[in-house]
């Protein structure tokens, strides 16, 4: 259930709900995770659009995206951590409709600790999260068989 953040200047996206949309969207399929509604309502990008001038490398340049993607510890091999990375960084171009970006978009892949992810008021562990999706995919199969 993982949290993405973009930081871009103002302006860079023509439709930022979109992009947040795909981003979860491509994330959510990457982990391999159920689609039950845990996930779907927990999986979740959000667009900041910095002012003009607030961003900067040490040669001034301020043309620059960058991603954040927080999930539970584990969550990503190395297999889906480049997944993430490419198809992340080719999204954040399209949507921005400049394929040079794919040479200026920084994305940073963290994971939260076991305890560090809250939901609905409570510190969850992976443990904790993997039983609350099987009890719901439990539930979603008891009421789809009555």
């Amino acid at each position: 259930m993982p949290m993405i953040d973009v930081y871009a200047t103002a302006g860079t996206f023509a439709d930022k709900h979109q992009l947040a949309k795909d981003l979860a969207t491509t994330l959510m399929g990457i982990e391999a995770v159920p689609n039950i509604p845990m996930f779907r309502q927990n999986t979740a990008g959000f667009v900041h659009d910095l002012p003009e001038g607030d961003l900067s490398n040490v040669d001034g340049d301020s043309n620059y995206v960058r991603v954040q993607v927080l999930t539970n510890a584990g969550a990503l091999d190395r297999d889906k951590q480049l997944a993430v990375v490419a198809q992340f960084t080719e999204l954040v171009a399209k949507a921005a409709g400049d394929p040079t970006l794919t040479e200026r978009t920084w994305v940073l892949l963290t994971e939260a600790v076991p305890g560090g992810w809250g939901l609905a008021g409570h510190a969850n562990t992976n443990d904790e999260l993997i039983a609350a999706a099987r009890k719901q995919i439990g539930e979603l199969q008891a009421k789809a068989g009555q």
